[in-house]
């Protein structure tokens, strides 16, 4: 059987997740949703329209497979699409065969794991994340649904951060420390004590812009 995903949103982030899927070996054909772009292929890919046709384009056997490809600007939207076509289609999760992943890590579906990322033992991983190139997810951690994190994040153990939050490139959090959710850490924020409220962060120690 030719396995067929379909991606949501066919911006840079949908184009990066194509690429990953076929030239990683997960899928054999991609196609796309978007609402905002009225072309008929993008690299190569057909889009079969928008995000009114999903359903029917199921049911029509047109793909296998979805995933959410909106990205960091957009995180409603990445929740509102995750949580419309959850239990009707199967989403997939795309682990990069670079990674390395304890066999005790769960990483729920709708996950897109980008190349050479850690994650290590009783790691928790839940639904519609992204973990962009290089992030180090320590033991005992859990990351919430919906999150989106930038490349080379740093998360120590005993970490749980809940969702729909962006953490930028090189942040770091270290152990034992809660996030609420709606958080955004900048570029190389350092956290060092728990984060109870929505909102972005920077620095090192981290500190509350707005």
């Amino acid at each position: 059987m030719i396995k067929v995903l379909a991606i949501i949103g066919s911006g840079h982030l949908g184009q990066q997740i194509a690429y990953y899927a076929i030239s990683d070996g997960h899928f054999d054909k991609v196609v796309f949703f978007d609402d905002y772009n009225t072309d008929s292929y993008i690299k190569g890919h057909k889009i079969l329209g928008t995000t009114c046709n999903v359903l029917n384009e199921y049911k029509k056997g047109n793909f296998t497979d979805l995933i959410i490809g909106i990205g960091y600007k957009h995180m409603l939207k990445r929740k509102l699409f995750f949580e419309k076509f959850k239990n009707i289609i199967p989403f997939a999760s795309i682990i990069h065969s670079s990674c390395w992943v304890d066999k005790t890590a769960i990483i729920e579906e709708g996950c897109v794991i980008y190349p050479g990322c850690i994650i290590e033992p009783n790691v928790l991983i839940k639904s519609n994340t992204i973990l962009n190139i290089s992030c180090s997810i320590a033991h005992d951690s859990i990351i919430g649904s919906h999150s989106f994190f930038s490349p080379r994040v740093a998360i120590a153990g005993f970490v749980k951060s809940n969702e729909c939050c962006i953490f930028g490139i090189n942040s770091l959090v270290i152990d034992n420390i809660n996030i609420t959710d709606n958080v955004q850490l900048g570029a190389g924020t350092v956290v060092i004590s728990n984060v109870d409220k929505k909102g972005l962060y920077v620095g090192n120690p981290h500190r509350y812009i707005r």
